[in-house]
């Protein structure tokens, strides 16, 4: 008798998606956003983990912060004190994209850091040729020496999140478990498809993924089992639990993956890690 398939959070079949071959070489890297006009929802620990993830597969991975709050930045333990910053670069103030990488402690992830003066950037790019593009020609300089470069998006759809999309290839949207979360996916869904028509006719949605899981409560099976009714297998297979780790290893300024390398959260990761690149987000 055949045992029955394991059934994961999304109430679908739990698959084992490979651990991925190595890489001949690096680069053109392909670039994500990860966007939710939502605060606190995941963006910041999913980039930091995904890249580290993905990193631990021998991917190289840029993660640029692209919010003012600088949590990433901070999150991977990376000054943005005193240093060439997104702001900068945005600005035309540093030309050299590579001058304002900086490796963290994390084997082949980098990061563009961010500080609160991108908080003024909006209001200085409004009168800009292109405005919308400018993001996408910084990171031409340097896409070749990346397989992944990842956008810690702002919590809005203001003009630097567009920045953001125009130049993504991919969106990944994390997504919490609660109800007010899930209101404003269509909205984001309906910026998407406005940018794929009018300014990216090539970006896709990469998926989007279950955050602050707990699946002990009603509610978050609810919500979860509403968006795959609604988004089918956009959503991906694994879904991050809540747990204390992430905000600890926030405080150490490591990703989970490092911090507890152990945990379910970072298996969890690298669980994405591998999804994506089966389903071909990331090479």
């Amino acid at each position: 008798m055949t045992p029955a398939a394991k059934v994961g959070p999304t109430g679908r079949p739990l698959r084992e998606f490979p651990v991925p071959a190595p890489l001949a070489g690096h680069g053109p890297g392909r670039i994500i956003a990860l966007c939710n006009q939502k605060g606190g929802v995941g963006k910041t620990t999913t980039t930091i983990n995904l890249a580290a993830a993905l990193a631990e597969y021998g991917r190289k991975v840029l993660c640029v912060d692209f919010d003012p709050q600088g949590a990433l930045s901070a999150g991977l333990g990376v000054t943005s004190i005193d240093v060439p910053t997104i702001y900068e670069l945005l600005m035309g103030e540093e030309k050299v994209t590579a001058n304002a990488i900086q490796h963290s402690g994390t084997p082949n992830v980098d990061v563009i850091p961010a500080n609160i003066d991108l908080s003024a950037a909006e209001i200085h790019l409004v009168g800009e040729v292109a405005r919308e593009h400018i993001l996408a020609t910084v990171l031409r300089q340097v896409a070749n020496d990346y397989d992944v470069i990842l956008i810690d998006c702002q919590p809005s759809l203001g003009l630097l999140t567009v920045n953001a999309l125009t130049a993504s290839h991919g969106v990944l949207i994390p997504l919490e478990c609660e109800f007010f979360a899930l209101r404003g996916v269509a909205l984001l869904i309906d910026t998407i498809e406005k940018v794929r028509e009018r300014l990216n006719p090539a970006i896709v949605l990469d998926g989007i993924l279950a955050t602050m899981y707990d699946s002990r409560t009603l509610h978050a099976r609810e919500v979860l089992e509403r968006v795959v009714e609604t988004f089918g297998e956009r959503v991906l297979d694994t879904a991050i639990t809540r747990t204390v780790k992430f905000p600890d290893a926030s405080v150490a300024g490591q990703p989970v993956t490092e911090f507890a390398p152990d945990h379910q959260s970072a298996e969890q990761y690298r669980a994405v890690a591998r999804e994506l690149v089966a389903r071909g987000a990331v090479a």
